[in-house]
């Protein structure tokens, strides 16, 4: 099974504590993921409830115009203000394992997110890939950089 990465890294000019409590809030991400995704978490969670290491979040997705699909993803490690990471139970991944690290810098917080995925079906999830899924990936996280600036500025260095 070939595993790709994908590394992102941006700053954002708030507090660590306002970084922190804006992405450890499962209901967020639906924020900062794209429309045509149709992403929903569906798990019965409130906007304070926080992420915690063993939380199950469930969302119903649509990577693909047409194709609607359930996804389960578990928060294995938490370190507070520090990192977490969301590993995949079900979905569409044979491996998700999503890294969030968050660093204190002058005048703001430096994220950087470490994805590692694999596609399953062999030469098929390799062809997949590298026809569709990795640009609809990277499409993803240049939507999440833009509308955190959007959301919280542009970082000045």
């Amino acid at each position: 099974m070939k595993t790709y990465v994908l590394k992102r890294e941006q700053s954002i000019p708030i507090s660590l504590d306002q970084a922190w409590d804006f992405f450890s809030s499962p209901l967020n991400l639906a924020r900062i993921t794209p429309n045509d995704m149709r992403f929903v978490v569906t798990s019965d969670y409130t906007e304070t409830t926080k992420m915690y290491a063993g939380m199950i979040i469930t969302y119903k997705i649509s990577p693909l115009p047409g194709i609607k699909m359930n996804w389960m993803t578990e928060i294995t490690h938490v370190d507070d203000k520090k990192y977490f990471v969301d590993e995949q139970r079900f979905g569409p991944y044979a491996l998700w394992h999503h890294q969030h690290h968050f660093k204190e810098i002058d005048g703001g917080v430096h994220m950087t997110d470490l994805l590692h995925y694999a596609i399953p079906y062999g030469a098929i999830g390799r062809f997949a890939n590298a026809v569709f899924v990795k640009s609809k990936v990277e499409q993803i996280f240049d939507y999440r950089t833009k509308v955190i600036e959007e959301m919280f500025g542009k970082y000045k260095y």
